[in-house]
């Protein structure tokens, strides 16, 4: 009986001792091999998984980097100071890069924009597609003012006031989540450096703008013609500007008779609120 459980116990040790070994080398042999490189830049990432990249996640960005499949300054989170870090890890050359911030093309205002009817329905700028005109302004271009673009953004950088989204500049990060969101596309990305932007996205013909809104562009022309510098240009009835030729004259602002070319920084979250509480 004893040389029984003597076997049996020697039985089981070796079948253990089999399977360990086993794992063991199978643990070896199907090992993932780690790329040092993207681990180092992964650590250097913000970790936020924005996708402002346009990559799934900081993990996503991080391998696409290590393998030369995206630039050093990808992350707009990180901006310039992680693309020097990790260009350094690299070893290559840090790329120039310009900060960017949101900017809302509207300034349709409740006291500047024409209202059809009085919506009370959902508070959700996504499901407005299905009432009339897509919004009770009678704008179809501007801003319908019920925050989807704040819900979505992970730096609290864009609120509404007065029916209107405004971004804290300070605050963006340049993730493009307002972007996506917005169903009239009236948010993009502009160098925190700029001095003028065209505050109105409408694509009317200027009478049908200004039946609908007091502060929308009417596609005149006068900005354009009194650019010294070639930077504004009216496409679809609207004013655009380059800004890699904008100079920052002003002369554009102060020409436009609807007062649609505006500086951003004046129009920001902060403005507005300072502006918000002064008039009380």
């Amino acid at each position: 009986m004893i040389s029984g459980m003597i076997t049996a116990t020697a039985l089981v040790g070796g079948i253990g001792l089999f399977i360990g070994l086993f794992l063991g080398g199978a643990a070896i042999w199907l090992r993932v091999q780690t790329n040092e490189k993207e681990e180092a830049v992964l650590e250097l990432l913000p970790g936020n998984n924005c996708g402002g990249c346009g990559y799934p996640g900081c993990a996503g960005l991080a391998a696409a980097i290590a393998a030369g499949e995206a630039p050093t300054n990808a992350c707009p989170v990180g901006g310039a100071e992680v693309g020097k870090k990790i260009a350094a890890v690299m070893g290559v050359e840090a790329e120039e890069s310009e900060r960017m911030v949101a900017f809302v093309q509207c300034r349709g205002t409740r006291d500047q924009v024409k209202l059809d009817y009085e919506y009370n329905g959902i508070q959700d700028c996504r499901m407005l597609s299905f009432v009339p005109n897509g919004g009770a302004k009678s704008c179809n271009f501007g801003c319908l003012g019920y925050g989807s673009c704040v819900e979505v953004c992970p730096f609290d950088a864009i609120h509404v006031f007065n029916g209107v989204a405004q971004v804290d500049r300070e605050a963006c990060k340049a993730c493009g989540k307002c972007i996506s969101v917005c169903p009239k596309n009236l948010i993009t990305l502009i160098p925190y450096s700029a001095k003028y932007a065209v505050a109105c996205s409408s694509g009317n013909r200027g009478p049908i703008t200004m039946k609908d809104c007091r502060a929308g562009c009417i596609g005149c022309g006068i900005c354009e013609k009194n650019c010294p510098a070639g930077a504004v240009h009216v496409e679809n009835f609207n004013a655009t500007i380059d800004q890699s030729k904008c100079t920052g004259c002003g002369i554009c602002a102060e020409k436009c008779p609807k007062k649609v070319i505006v500086v951003p920084e004046k129009v920001s979250v902060r403005a507005a609120a300072a502006q918000a509480a002064g008039s009380r």
